[in-house]
């Protein structure tokens, strides 16, 4: 139980607990205006307190850590492991806890923060004792947070959740630690649902289609990695046989050279092949005057010219034998020279080919520098190419498998939860009457709590006639901690305490308001734990209810903020 909470700020009021009910008033001064509210008295306030005594990572700009209160140190007095402790905390010294009055600290003074959660853990929870696991595991703060729900986190929404934020897996994990079920069921779940996290951010970054145009099909990119794999290989195989030859360069225009001393020369060729058939056909064609011929024109001659004087015809005659052996010579010598020039050619190319084989022989077998830097450059390419196949090939496995993978996953989860229920099925049972006990004595139609297996893991649910009111919402979270706190106390687990807000209270009928507190007076009294309530006072004492005396629980300091040094703090900041 927590005895006392102080500040060393010299206004602040100091607030002394008893065991039992506790009820922290606010009220509002006679000839208060509108305007002067409790809102600000600090009722939500002593809840911030006590989670900062507690551990809690008092973050920039959070009550204990503002401007006005940073160098001022809060303190508590309760009960630890069965023996009384004072617990001290400066907001500008956040990380340094300061202790005295137990046994177990081994004549230490103060702990880290973080020490100080992982003591708080084993003293109240056991947590020490459970057994490693690589998923989410119970953790203190996550399980101190139902004891004492805090307004700013959205604690007033549901009963299965502490906080608005909370994921499915942290308070599954954690009401089945604090039901006593098998809470490492929850904790496979998460790991399920952090694999499809991690999935819907591949699909996501694949972009649209069934897995996007980024990915592609897991058989499509298949073969275009083969395909990539292979050239990669015959691309290493030609630089790891290639052998660089530095008067590449001088070769290559040699060659070059040749080539085209070489299309000269049969050009050449063409020409004079063209040449020898025009002579050949000719001297075929050269056929001269016979000599009758010859005789006719020559004494038609003398018939038309009888005053010139003519040749003999003999001299005739042998002057036009003599023109066509001339003629023939000609074309024979014209002929001779042509295929003369052509064979020279031909025995030329021959031996200009030759060279040019050569040549071109060392070019194959060698090449140049540059060549050889570009081939390793298209290798690095062709590398990098065949890793983005490869991942995008991985990925689109993983993406097409875990799918299936996850939902075999979820179902053999839930078979695997029927029967952890089914044999803690004592501890379920108690879990379920405790919440429906205490819902019928506040209300004549029973609420009630249901854990159903799904394939999200466990679902927690309270049916309650008008569920849907806040007031009767608010009540379900009333009945969810009384019957957390009976079934911890079976088990002597938990910190010994459960402080309410006001806020747990709000839009609640003045009726059940105090049925409310006086069946958590009664069963703090018949458990032996601590039930602090912080309320307003017209809230309060709207309503009385027989055998009850709220009174008789009131904190002897009451708050109020129609005056400056009213609240808690004993000023506005």
């Amino acid at each position: 139980m927590i005895h006392r909470i102080y500040s060393s700020l010299a206004t602040f009021k100091a607030l002394e607990f008893k065991s039992g009910l506790n009820v922290l008033i606010a009220q509002k001064e006679a000839g208060a205006t509108d305007k002067q509210t409790r809102n600000r008295a600090g009722k939500t306030s002593l809840i911030e307190i006590v989670h900062f005594l507690t551990g809690s990572k008092a973050e920039k700009g959070s009550l204990c850590c503002s401007g006005a209160l940073a160098n001022e140190s809060f303190g508590m007095t309760f009960d630890l492991g069965g023996e009384k402790l004072r617990v001290e905390r400066a907001g500008h010294q956040k990380s340094k806890i300061r202790l005295e009055g137990t046994s177990f600290l081994n004549g230490k003074t103060s702990l880290s923060n973080s020490e100080w959660v992982e003591l708080l853990g084993e003293k109240m929870f056991g947590l020490h004792q459970v057994p490693g696991n690589d998923g989410r595991t119970p953790t203190f703060r996550s399980l101190f947070a139902y004891f004492v729900r805090r307004q700013l986190s959205g604690a007033f929404t549901s009963p299965e959740k502490q906080a608005t934020m909370q994921q499915a897996g942290d308070y599954q994990v954690a009401l089945l630690f604090l039901l006593g079920l098998d809470w490492r069921i929850a904790s496979d779940w998460q790991k399920v649902r952090d694999r499809e996290k991690t999935l819907g951010e591949l699909k996501k970054a694949a972009g649209a289609g069934a897995f996007g145009s980024i990915v592609g099909k897991a058989s499509d990119l298949r073969t275009q990695l083969t395909v990539a794999e292979a050239r990669l290989a015959d691309l290493k195989s030609q630089v790891a046989s290639f052998r660089v030859l530095p008067q590449y360069t001088e070769l290559e225009a040699e060659a070059n050279q040749l080539t085209r001393a070489i299309n000269d020369l049969s050009n050449a060729n063409v020409i004079d092949a063209a040449m020898t058939g025009d002579l050949e056909r000719a001297m075929r064609a050269e056929a001269p005057p016979s000599l009758a011929d010859l005789q006719s024109v020559y004494a038609e001659a003398g018939i038309a010219l009888p005053g010139v004087a003519i040749k003999r015809y003999d001299d005739v005659r042998s002057f036009h034998e003599s023109v066509i052996r001339n003629r023939r010579d000609y074309l024979a010598g014209e002929l001779d020279a042509a295929k003369q020039r052509v064979a020279a050619r031909e025995q030329e190319k021959l031996r200009l080919d030759a060279r040019r084989a050569d040549v071109m022989g060392v070019l194959q077998s060698h090449g140049a520098l540059d060549q050889f830097s570009q081939l390793q450059g298209e290798v690095g390419r062709m590398e990098a190419a065949v890793e983005s196949l490869r991942q995008r090939f991985e990925a689109a496995e993983q993406l097409e498998g875990t799918k299936n993978e996850l939902e075999i996953e979820r179902n053999r989860l839930t078979l695997r939860l029927r029967p952890a229920f089914a044999e803690q099925r004592t501890r379920l049972s108690e879990a379920i009457l405790a919440f429906e006990e205490t819902s019928r004595r506040l209300y004549e139609s029973a609420g009630s709590m249901t854990v159903e297996e799904t394939s999200n893991g466990p679902v927690f649910q309270f049916p309650m006639q008008g569920s849907r009111s806040k007031g009767i919402k608010n009540m379900q979270i009333f009945c969810f901690d009384m019957m957390l706190m009976r079934l911890c106390a079976a088990r002597g687990l938990g910190p010994g305490f459960l402080i309410h807000d006001s806020h747990l209270f709000d839009g609640v009928d003045g009726r059940q308001v105090i049925s409310a507190l006086k069946v958590g007076a009664e069963t703090a009294a018949e458990l032996g734990f601590q039930y602090i309530v912080t309320m307003n006072e017209d809230d309060a004492f709207k309503e009385k209810i027989d055998g009850f005396d709220l009174r008789k629980h009131v904190l002897p300091t009451v708050l109020t903020d129609a005056k400056e040094d009213g609240g808690l703090f004993g000023f506005r900041f």
